[in-house]
């Protein structure tokens, strides 16, 4: 079992964490299996071409605590380059300091025509929206400095071949990120996720992801693990590459 610690680089503000032993990684994690439901790219695409008009609307408030708290805990700097998998309507991209040079990254065409208006609007030149699969980045090695994956990894066909991919193109000593609900530790809650994930995959997200058994699989080791949002159910997910 790790033990979780306090990030190098903490928030303005942010206090020392306690471990919550139900987000920890055990030895049997890594043959853990990660999800009931299982989806590809094509119907994600298609999910969320259907969802862009609405996404906003539907999971702009609702979510936005969580977004927030991605931001202050990753303390971006004048400088640093960051990069946002699954960077959808561009919803986050408001929240970057101008300092920083952001490049988003999605599968759809109709959410990044939502990023681009969005960019276009806001009239600042240090964002970069490309169209890519995140399991197959096309960018070098230890290109950013902070990789973030809001609200994307329970979402993909490989959630742990996207993490590799991330902490591919993350300098050493960067912030790998992920913001996104995981299996519930609670044995009542989980076998419900588990039987609702194949549903819920038709409205854009497994509700079943493991995250000890993800993190293990992926070769990460988180230095925070917070709960966001209300219902608190959503947790904010933060490692640092080797």
């Amino acid at each position: 079992m790790i033990t979780l610690f306090e990030h190098h680089k903490p928030a303005p503000g942010s206090s020392s964490l306690t471990p919550n032993n139900d987000d920890l990684v055990t030895s049997s994690s890594g043959t853990a299996q990660l999800s009931v439901a299982a989806v590809e790219n094509d119907f994600v695409a298609g999910v969320y071409e259907k969802l862009a008009s609405v996404y906003d609307l539907a999971f702009g408030p609702t979510l936005q605590p969580g977004r927030l708290r991605a931001l202050k805990r990753m303390g971006v700097a004048d400088g640093e380059r960051v990069l946002e998998v699954g960077v959808g309507t561009g919803i986050n991209l408001p929240l970057y300091p101008r300092g920083c040079a952001v490049t988003g990254i999605d599968f759809s065409s109709s959410m990044l025509e939502k990023a681009r208006d969005r960019v276009s609007r806001m009239g600042r030149r240090n964002f970069r929206l490309l169209q890519m699969d995140a399991a197959d980045l096309k960018f070098a090695d230890g290109s950013f400095d902070i990789v973030y994956a809001p609200y994307l990894i329970s979402v993909v066909p490989d959630p742990v071949k996207v993490a590799c991919e991330m902490r591919r193109v993350c300098r050493p000593g960067g912030q790998i990120i992920f913001l996104n609900h995981f299996l519930s530790p609670h044995l009542l809650l989980s076998r419900i996720e588990r039987l609702i994930s194949p549903f819920t995959i038709h409205i854009g997200f497994k509700a079943d992801l493991d995250l000890p058994a993800f993190l293990s699989q992926a070769d990460l080791q988180p230095v925070s693990i917070e709960k966001v949002n209300v219902p608190r159910i959503w947790s904010l997910v933060t490692c640092v590459k080797d």
